[in-house]
């Protein structure tokens, strides 16, 4: 085990700088490449379930937008669909700033897009207990429209 492995299982702070080190000065023989690709291959993970996670909340909360809102404020005269927009917000506020971060996941988002649909799909069914097939069985949004901030789906279902 060399010296760098051994940091990376003490100190993984000094590992990193250590690392950064040789990179600047061109000592490649002399970086953890083992432990580097790791990290890499972890940091992308990462960014994939972020991106994933998301995009569930975001297409949940466009579904119930467009197929409970106005059952919701028909019923209740004070339900305007406030947290359901602000949460909407966020999440499209936190996907721009991991593709700005990550600008590789935008090769990956169409088919992010296609596997976070079922798990948003049931989490609306669950959340808002309407029939499995009330909502359309592929994503209804298109990717302008799950980054526009101004879009939101026609409620009038």
């Amino acid at each position: 085990m060399t010296e760098l492995s051994t940091l990376y299982q003490t100190d993984y702070a000094q590992w990193a700088l250590r690392n950064a080190e040789l990179l600047r000065s061109g000592r490649f023989a002399e970086l953890d490449i083992e432990h580097l690709l790791e990290e890499l291959s972890d940091m992308s993970k990462s960014d994939r379930r972020e991106l994933h996670s998301r995009l569930l909340v975001l297409i949940a909360h466009l579904l119930k937008w467009q197929f409970q809102y106005q059952t919701l404020a028909d019923r209740w005269r004070e339900f305007d669909g406030r947290s359901w927009r602000a949460s909407i917000i966020e999440q499209r506020n936190q996907i721009a700033g991991l593709l700005k971060q990550s600008p590789g996941l935008k090769s990956v988002f169409d088919d992010s897009v296609v596997e976070a649909y079922d798990d948003a799909l049931t989490l609306a069914h669950k959340e808002t207990r309407l029939p499995l097939t009330t909502f359309p069985a592929t994503c209804p949004y298109s990717v302008a429209q799950l980054l526009d901030d101004d879009f939101y789906p026609d409620n009038t279902e």
